[in-house]
């Protein structure tokens, strides 16, 4: 089957937000609505994401709607590095985000809307895990429409099409991640079955040939 397929479906880009000892988020595209009475929703995460353990420890998180206003940066800062080596909250302001009444975080600049929600059941997936959550609270930010992963990667996500380098340069569709051969100092003829990004940890399927 080509998984190209699968870049048809239709959805947003969110900040899932989540609090133990210190504060964290990750960029997600699977927050949904399951019923609206009661009010209900479900997220799906990578179990290698520091922010999914700290959900399962806490069992409460909020999810920010990015909205069209939203640049670069946003994705850089909560989905290109990890909450295990920095503090992703570093440098922001009051103007940047608030606390939603649990204590954790959510995202102002950038986004329209926000929900915080109390996790009632859990469903392993494998490399992810899915969470079923109450509606608790939330609070509508702004009016600027809600950001489409389509329209992620048509005005947001810089080009990786003009790469220059001595090798085969390998870009992540889903985070914009690049492995360099030349840089990397490993070639790949193609990447690996079990190859991940170090990013968002997509797999091999997500990634394309650049150069």
């Amino acid at each position: 089957m080509d998984n190209s397929i699968m870049f048809k479906l239709s959805y947003g880009l969110y900040v899932l937000t989540a609090k133990t000892d210190k504060l964290n988020g990750c960029i997600i595209n699977t927050a949904i609505q399951q019923t609206s009475e009661p009010n209900r929703v479900s997220v799906t995460v990578n179990k290698q994401n520091f922010t999914e353990q700290m959900i399962e420890e806490t069992g409460k998180f909020v999810v920010s709607f990015i909205d069209e206003s939203a640049n670069f940066d946003l994705f850089k800062r909560f989905g290109f590095q990890s909450g295990k080596d920095v503090f992703k909250f570093a440098d922001l302001t009051s103007e940047d985000f608030g606390f939603a009444t649990s204590g954790i975080p959510y995202i102002k600049k950038g986004c329209n809307a926000y929900l915080e929600l109390e996790v009632e059941q859990t469903v392993d997936l494998g490399s992810h895990m899915l969470f079923i959550a109450k509606v608790v609270d939330g609070q509508v930010l702004s009016d600027k429409p809600s950001m489409t992963y389509a329209f992620y990667h048509a005005n947001v996500k810089p080009s990786n099409k003009k790469v220059e380098s001595t090798g085969k340069v390998w870009v992540c569709k889903i985070c914009g991640y690049t492995y360099d051969e030349a840089k990397e100092g490993v070639p790949f003829e193609e990447l690996p079955d079990d190859w991940v990004c170090p990013l968002c940890k997509h797999g091999k399927q997500d990634f394309e040939l650049a150069k």
